[in-house]
């Protein structure tokens, strides 16, 4: 069962690969997970920060739907339009799909209740309904946009680079909270991580030893009109104080490191950074607690037969 002392409903799409990602996400904004596809929280997060996020119930009054029916008659809009959302398109955690035209019937009977314009495609206000365990909330709704998807067309790539959804949830887990935070990416590449973070308002600078793909990166964040520093240079020479660093560890034949590199990176990061997020294809978790590092969480984020280890170190 569903705790309800929460005023904001989030839900969930994703892939059963995905499934440890998107809870460690979870974890890094709200403090907690769920197993379900639906969370319930008092923390506000824009939907669109994440790749796994369908959509944000903000919570104006619960009951049954002639309770909301009510409440909805005291909304002054003026000359505002809406429209008003089924959320019941899934299932919800124990709480199975509402049939199409069931939720049709819905949205028109609780939006006959409001004393405003209508409008289906372009409204000035989008509010939402959702059925969870046989209570109806309503509230403001805020549905995801895929970011990250249009990141994708970026001009300069790499096949081992992280994939945008996979490095989106990477920033989120590194940067939870982006007001006042400073964060910094030592190892870019050609600035996957950057580009995400970036786009999402997270402070963090670039940087990477291969002059080849800071000009890439710089390319990229140029593209999406995005600005951010990416400077050449080896993380040891990284000299400024960081809230935050995320390390994708190389592993292709071009960049390849020995163990000792990867513990001088982790022991640099340890100089520099407050928090680390490290991306790798092995193991390192030895190196890590030899840099000075605390392990505080992880997950393994897979892509088939192919999987990565995400580990957040203090």
């Amino acid at each position: 069962m569903i705790s309800y002392g929460e005023n904001t409903i989030y839900t969930f799409v994703f892939h059963e690969d995905e499934q440890d990602l998107c809870k460690m996400e979870m974890r890094s904004f709200f403090g907690n997970d769920t197993s379900s596809n639906v969370l319930l929280s008092n923390v506000s997060i824009d939907p669109s920060r994440s790749p796994f996020m369908k959509e944000r119930l903000e919570v104006l009054v619960d009951g049954s739907i002639e309770d909301i029916k009510d409440y909805v008659r005291t909304i002054r809009l003026d000359d505002m339009t809406f429209k008003v959302i089924c959320l019941n398109d899934i299932r919800l955690g124990e709480t199975e799909k509402i049939p199409h035209d069931e939720r049709r019937k819905l949205e028109r009977e609780v939006g006959l209740c409001i004393d405003a314009e209508p409008e289906l495609d372009n409204p000035d206000r989008l509010f939402g309904l959702v059925n969870l365990d046989g209570t109806w909330r309503f509230g403001y709704y805020t549905k995801s946009e895929s970011v990250w998807r249009h990141h994708m067309q970026r001009p300069r790539s790499y096949s081992t680079a992280l994939s945008t959804r996979v490095a989106r949830a990477v920033a989120n887990i590194a940067v939870p909270h982006p007001e006042g935070v400073k964060a910094i990416d030592p190892c870019c590449g050609i600035g996957t991580v950057l580009i995400e973070a970036r786009s999402m308002g997270i402070d963090m600078d670039g940087r990477d030893i291969n002059p080849l793909a800071v000009v890439g990166a710089r390319e990229n964040l140029a593209h999406f009109k995005l600005d951010g520093s990416v400077k050449i240079g080896p993380i040891s020479d990284v000299t400024a104080e960081y809230d935050a660093a995320i390390i994708d560890m190389p592993y292709n034949l071009v960049t390849y490191i020995t163990p000792e590199d990867q513990l001088d990176m982790l022991k640099a990061a340890r100089r520099f950074s407050k928090k680390l997020v490290v991306v790798s294809i092995e193991v390192i978790d030895e190196a890590i607690q030899k840099a000075g590092w605390k392990i505080v969480d992880r997950c393994e984020a897979k892509k088939g037969s192919f999987s990565r280890q995400v580990i957040l170190c203090e």
